[in-house]
Order: structure tokens, then sequence, then C-alpha cells
């Protein structure tokens, strides 16, 4: 058996899978580097599917937040707008003069409910990965969008983009006048608010790219070295085609294909075959434990293929070197749990909370395999209910749960909780962490389809908690979420 790992001694050491956008974001990392070039990136149906304006819109008017007459003027705008009557000004000034004597910060609260709601799981994970790579390049990366800061701002501090050039609202003492402040970032201006940004940062804008998806962004195609459409409409695509501007579409967001509904459809099918193979297995060798273990392989396996997952696993060995463990994992979709369960596939109980057990389909299955559930809202209670995973450690089971408590809504890593570590402390087994990496792109939160994609899960090496003391352990759990930071390229907050 090899010997256990300690993240404080720094002994783990080597690379990790490379990036899944490596030939998506070649032209950038082989391209000029430096502050320099310019990244600018459109919002709606570029960095994010669908209008954020829309969803702003809805979840006003859903909270009871819009009065009739604004509905009204707001509608009538955007007909006004569409059939050419009024310009983007004007559209704006139509549907912002309801705001006279609202106060910002409404807006602003609004705006971050948007996001959360609606907005981050509608981030393209291939923009997000094309961001990333302006980043690491060095580049001056801005959003330049005719969407307002409440809009563009939240998705702006998620994606790590200090630039946001938008179209402002006149505040005054914190307070909305109803005008809008000209010109707005929208045709000309999106060009003017970029040339601006070069004037202040001594941008080189022959060097720099832009991202976009409509042809009323030409004044700033044209005048930055890399225009690149991104999810075009018909007007832009056909002139990217006589300017031989390279194009790029994006359907890993947004309305799901036929061929994503039939795939869902099986991921739940597929549990009817796994336990009835798992029944079969429990009444030939007597055993409930076996007929688990066959259960969970067979769905892990099929839901994962019937799904097109292609999952890619660093560190396989460190799955089986050292058993029982408490298995840990970043959790950031529905899928986790059948990753988890194709990767450990037998001998194992996990942590989850209560109200998987009301459910008809997956609450049975749940707890015919043993799974202890918590109230996570009751922290005195949750902790009382851990004592059976304990006790199925020291049985010889491992393991499974996820440190941050609940799913996030972007890649970024959540703060970690105690309750993983103390068990293992407790039963005197390692942990081991398994960071996943690209789930998201298969299924976000509270996403409905799974669409198919290449997830990468790296296991670290199991790490001993033999010497884990209450006084030490909340050095021990920064030191490996710092080891899921680095797999991740993330930086601590």
């Amino acid at each position: 058996m090899a010997p256990l790992y300690s993240p404080s001694s720094g002994a783990h050491t080597g690379s990790f899978m490379p990036p899944l956008h490596d030939r998506l974001t070649e032209e950038i990392r082989t391209g000029p580097q430096g502050p320099k070039v310019a990244a600018l990136f459109d919002l709606d149906q570029t960095l994010l599917a669908g209008f954020s304006a829309s969803a702003f819109f809805r979840e006003r008017l859903l909270s009871g937040r819009m009065a009739p007459r604004e509905v009204g003027e707001s509608l009538l705008g955007t007909l006004s707008f569409a059939v050419g009557r009024t310009g983007f000004s004007g559209l704006m000034s139509a549907t912002t003069a309801a705001y006279r004597g609202l106060a910002e910060s409404v807006l602003v609260e609004i705006g971050e409910e948007v996001f959360e709601k609606h907005l981050a799981t509608q981030i393209f994970p291939e923009s997000r990965a094309l961001v990333e790579a302006h980043q690491a390049a060095g580049h001056t990366v801005a959003i330049v969008s005719s969407a307002t800061p409440y809009q563009a701002e939240p998705l702006a501090r998620d994606l790590g983009i200090e630039h946001v050039m938008c179209t402002r609202l006149e505040v005054e003492d914190g307070v909305f006048t109803g005008d809008v402040l000209k010109p707005t970032c929208w045709g000309e201006g999106k060009a003017d608010a970029a040339n601006g940004l070069a004037r202040e940062h001594d941008l080189d804008l022959s060097e720099s790219y832009f991202y976009t998806d409509s042809h009323e962004d030409l004044p700033l195609l044209d005048i930055v070295g890399r225009p690149r459409p991104l999810n075009p409409n018909r007007e832009l695509a056909q002139i990217a085609k006589e300017r031989r501007w390279p194009i790029r579409r994006f359907t890993s967001r947004g309305r799901p294909s036929v061929g994503d509904l039939v795939r869902t459809g099986l991921v739940y099918a597929s549990l009817v075959p796994s336990a009835a193979a798992g029944v079969a297995a429990g009444l030939v060798t007597g055993s409930q434990r076996e007929g688990v273990n066959i259960a969970g392989g067979v769905w892990g396996d099929l839901a994962t293929s019937l799904a097109g997952i292609d999952l890619r696993v660093e560190g396989e060995e460190h799955l089986w070197s050292h058993r029982p463990a408490v298995f840990i994992f970043n959790h950031q979709s529905a899928l986790d749990a059948v990753l988890m369960v194709k990767l450990l596939r037998r001998d194992m109980t996990a942590v989850g909370k209560k109200e998987i057990k009301n459910n008809p389909i997956f609450g049975p299955l749940f707890s015919a395999a043993g799974t202890v559930f918590i109230d996570r809202a009751n922290s005195k209670k949750a902790v009382d209910a851990l004592q059976p995973a304990v006790d199925a450690l020291r049985e010889g089971r491992s393991l499974v749960i996820a440190p941050e408590g609940t799913r996030s809504l972007t890649p970024r890593l959540g703060p970690f909780k105690k309750g993983a570590f103390h068990m293992a402390m407790q039963a005197g087994v390692p942990i081991v962490p398994v960071v996943f990496r690209n789930v998201l792109d298969a299924m976000p939160k509270d996403a409905v389809f799974v669409r198919p994609a290449t997830v990468e899960a790296v296991v670290l090496p199991p790490i001993d908690t033999a010497d884990w003391t209450l006084a030490s352990i909340g050095d021990e759990i920064r030191a490996v979420r710092q080891q899921y930071l680095d797999v991740l390229e993330q930086h601590a907050e």
C-alpha cells in the first residue's frame, strides 16, 4: 500500500491534464501576448446564451416590481425599435423613463438576483475558456455591450473581467433621473468606447480581438485586427463569409436539441435496468451490499455513456490505494453523483440533503444504498445524523461527500464545511480529493437536460488524517482546499 500524502508536506507534484479547450484557444496562446492586446466581448449571445435584458425584464415583472404603465411603455418601446421607428437610444429612453426617482441600489440588487437565477448557468463554457485564455495571455479583457451595468457587471465579476463598457443611466445622489447617458454603447458607440479604452490603456486595436454575434457591431469589428464572429446572426454570418472572418458557433447552452432530450430520457431510464441488475445480484448472492455495488456500477457506466459523457481520469490509482476513505469532490452538477458512482463502483455510501429522500425516484434508491440524509438547516441535527456515516466507514465502506455542501452556479470553488473532515478523523481513515472539471458543461445547476461533454476528474493522493487535531483542522482543510484551487487554476478569495 502506497504511503499516505500530507498536503502540508508539499510531497505531491506533477502536471495535470491539459485544458479541454486547447484547440479553441490555440490562436490566443500562440499569438501576441501582453496588455497592449485587447480582447473585447459582446454580452448577449456571445458570452451567454439568450438575452440578459429579457431575463431582467422577466424577473422584475414576475416579482411584482413593475407597474402596469412601465410594462406597457417597455413593450411599446421594444416594438417601435424592432420595426425601425426608433433607434437604440429611443428604446432605452422608453424603457428607463419609469426609473425616475428609483434608487440605483434597487437595480443593483435585481441584477445580482438575475445573475444568480438565470445568467450564471447560461454562460457558454467555451466563452469562459476564451476569456480565461486571454487573461492568461495578459491581454486587456473587456465587455463592450449595449446592456446596462446591472446586467453586465455581475457576470464580469464572475469571469474576472475588469473593464465593462456599457449603456449607463443617469444617477444623481444614488437615484435615477430617468435619462440615459449619451452616447449609448450601441453601434458606433461601441467603437467609440473601444477607442476610449485604447487611448486610456495604450492598446493596439490592430492586434486586438472582438467577439460578437451581431452585424450591428460592424463599426467595432472594422477597427480591430482580429474580428471574431461568435454565434453570428444571418447578416453577420454573410459578412464574415465574404470577408473570410473565422466563425464559431456554440451549442452548449440555450435551447436543447432533440438529441439532448433523448439522451436525458435515456439517462433516467437507465435506472431501471441498473436496479434490476442489482436486485438479481442481491438475490443470487444473498448480499444486499453486492446488489447495491452491481446496481451502482451498471448505472454509472450506462448513464454516462447514454448521456454522451466522456470521463477522463487522472490519478485513477488513488481511487483504490486506500479504502475505506472519505472521498470528497467539488459539487457542480446533479451529474456528480453518477460520476462518483462510476469512479468508486463499490462499497460506498454517501451523505446528501434530506430533500433527496422525498424524491419518488432517487429517494428509495439512495436509501437502499445506505445514504445518510441530513437537514442542512439544522446544524445540531446534521451533526447527530452523521454518526451512521462514521459507523459505515468503520465497517469498511467508503464515504462520498461534497465539502461545499451545495452545488455551485459557476466553476468557482465554494468554501469547505468541516463535516467530511471530522468524520475522517473520527473513523481514522484518509481523505481522497476528487477534482471535477467541466461537469457544468454537461449539466449546470438547476438544469433539466444533459448535454454531451468531456469531463475531467483529477484524483489526488489520499491524505492522512491520523495526526489531525481539533486545533489544527482549520489549517488542514485550507491546505486541502488549496489543492483544489491549484488544479482548477483558481485563486483563493
